[in-house]
């Protein structure tokens, strides 16, 4: 095999189509945007618009309420990455946790996280909980420097 032979295998190399080039180019005249009308045009179109219909999202009935002060009062919770994906926060623990002192704590709670800020473990503490850190998997065969 000589340098001249290396080639692309058959069609890794798609052109782009240039619309709007002329009728014989297949994408002339509407340039693929069909008719006249708002969908002609850039930047327009109503979502979930039905011709003056009722649209679907408000024929529907709204649903759901959630009363605040019902809120279940926890003691002792423990906080961890499956916790998490069980919970619905995470859809999965593939990067770990790091946990952030933004907002305020008040339940006594036990972190399991990879990684927290200095106020976070503050925050945590003064509230009675405390905070774990694991450390880390890795990928490679390779130990941190």
């Amino acid at each position: 095999m000589k340098l001249n032979e290396l080639a692309d295998r058959p069609g890794a190399r798609k052109k782009r189509a240039r619309i709007g080039r002329g009728i014989g180019s297949g994408m002339g005249k509407t340039g693929g945007r069909g008719g006249k009308g708002q969908t002609a045009r850039a930047g327009v179109r109503i979502k979930g618009f039905e011709g003056g219909q009722m649209p679907l999202h408000r024929r529907l009935p709204k649903r759901g309420f959630r009363n605040a002060s019902f809120a279940r009062q926890l003691n002792e919770v423990t906080v961890d990455a499956e916790a998490l994906v069980k919970a619905g926060v995470l859809r999965r623990a593939k990067d770990g946790v790091r946990l952030l002192g933004s907002g305020e704590i008040k339940a006594k709670v036990a972190f399991s996280v990879w990684g927290a800020s200095r106020s976070a473990v503050e925050a945590v503490e003064k509230a009675g909980g405390s905070v774990t850190l694991l450390a880390p998997k890795r990928e490679t065969g390779e130990q941190p420097a």
